[in-house]
């Protein structure tokens, strides 16, 4: 059995992108400027109707930022911020399946630049994350491809299994949103981790395996 998990709110207690925010915040390396419309797509977001697109929209005020930055304050962000918000249970399980001998990855729309300490950390092989494109040293404003988020979080899983001959029956996924509905249905063994309203009314109606997790590192 293979099983790959979301990271924001599922891993971690809150969002990933959100923690490495206000480091950036602080060090004045990300203004409010930059960032004005994500609390939009938030409220979107928890009404359930999502831009699918939101990632590539933002990433483009963040051009110009040096990759050497990037990557120091998300160590920082993981230090003084992340680890302690790592839901315990999750570790705990990351690590029982890991002393099974069976393999954990991770699925995030989360940049890959801010996922790397945590699976450093959990010990995780290998991630499919949102990739930031940098040009000369910086940010370019792009990503590489697209974001995993939704659907296609489902199609760029789809092709990495595909990839390494894993069969999709085979993958326990687990997540906390509605929007990776289309990744759960793909896989085997849909779990719903901490689920919102949209997708615990789901995992119900389908009879899908619900987790709950409560205390973090920090409790």
């Amino acid at each position: 059995m293979h099983h790959i998990f979301d990271v924001d709110y599922t891993v971690i207690r809150n969002s990933t992108t959100w923690y490495f925010l206000l480091e950036a915040m602080g060090r004045g390396v990300i203004g409010f400027s930059q960032i004005r419309g994500l609390p939009f797509e938030y409220l979107r977001y928890k009404l359930g109707r999502a831009n699918q697109d939101f990632i590539e929209d933002a990433v483009k005020h963040i051009a110009g930022i040096e990759q050497s930055v990037l990557e120091d304050i998300a160590a920082v962000c993981f230090t003084r911020r992340l680890r302690a918000n790592i839901y315990r249970g999750a570790a705990d399980l990351i690590k029982e399946i890991q002393n099974r001998g069976e393999r954990v990855f991770f699925a995030t729309s989360s940049f890959y630049t801010l996922i790397k300490p945590l699976e450093q950390f959990l010990g995780i092989e290998e991630s499919v994350a949102s990739t930031l494109e940098f040009a000369e040293g910086k940010t370019s404003g792009r990503l590489v491809g697209s974001s995993f988020f939704g659907a296609k979080k489902k199609g760029a899983v789809e092709a990495w299994l595909k990839e390494r001959s894993i069969c999709p029956g085979e993958v326990r996924f687990y997540s906390d949103s509605y929007t990776d509905l289309p990744l759960l249905e793909y896989c085997g063994q849909p779990v719903a981790v901490n689920p919102d309203r949209f997708l615990e009314r789901e995992a119900k109606k389908r009879g899908w395996e619900i987790i709950r997790f409560k205390e973090t590192l920090l409790s």
